[in-house]
């Protein structure tokens, strides 16, 4: 199976696949870090704007890198009752563990937007990442978006892991559905990590009608 040389690569052909869709008052939305580069080639593509919804992870204590849950700067956690299950865990003992990422979210939310106004009634929103393994962060990201009234919500990634996908109800475009996913990095040439003046340099490129410089 092919693998995409970067995430520009991936978005133009995540563009490509959204571009015949019928979208209203588009607003597309990336996942910092990684999905804003993604996000910048379809906005730019669709003649959309661009944005970011932030969503972090909360991490299974001892093992912050896998991910039990997340939460966004100002909604409610999202966990997954399986994994909590299986770790013997409860909402609860995880609790300092989400506070201190809701408030990177807020952090980094603020350093990203600013005060600039977010309007999401009534328009179709596209989110986008740059893979879903679990799924877990853009399910928090999903949740926050639906509850702004959105016309439609749609996730768009490049790679999914099969499994993940079943754990969605809203509609998600994935060019590759490999049967074994291994990790997102697995399937790019080219996965070094974005930084914050990556994000916001994608973001000043991206005008608010996502007509670019």
């Amino acid at each position: 199976m092919k693998r995409f040389a970067n995430r520009q690569e991936a978005g133009r052909a995540l563009a490509a696949r959204l571009a015949d869709l019928p979208w209203h008052d588009p607003l597309i939305l990336g996942l910092p870090r990684g999905g804003v580069p993604v996000a910048k080639e379809i906005a730019q593509h669709l003649n959309a704007e661009l944005d970011v919804v932030v969503a972090r992870k909360i991490g299974a204590p001892g093992h912050p890198e896998y991910g039990v849950g997340a939460v966004t700067a100002d909604s409610e956690p999202i966990y997954d009752p399986g994994v909590l299950r299986a770790l013997n865990l409860t909402e609860e003992q995880l609790g300092h563990t989400c506070d201190e990422e809701r408030e990177e979210a807020r952090r980094r939310t603020a350093l990203y937007r600013g005060d600039k106004a977010l309007t999401i009634k009534d328009r179709d929103v596209i989110l986008v990442d740059d893979g879903l393994a679990t799924g877990v962060t853009a399910r928090a990201a999903l949740h926050w978006i639906t509850q702004r009234e959105p016309k439609s919500v749609t996730l768009a990634v490049p790679v999914a892991a099969r499994e993940s996908l079943r754990t969605f109800t809203a509609p998600v475009i994935a060019i590759l559905t490999p049967k074994r996913f291994g990790a997102v990095s697995r399937w790019y040439e080219s996965f070094d990590q974005t930084t914050d003046d990556e994000v916001l340099s994608a973001l000043s490129k991206c005008d608010t009608t996502g007509n670019g410089e």
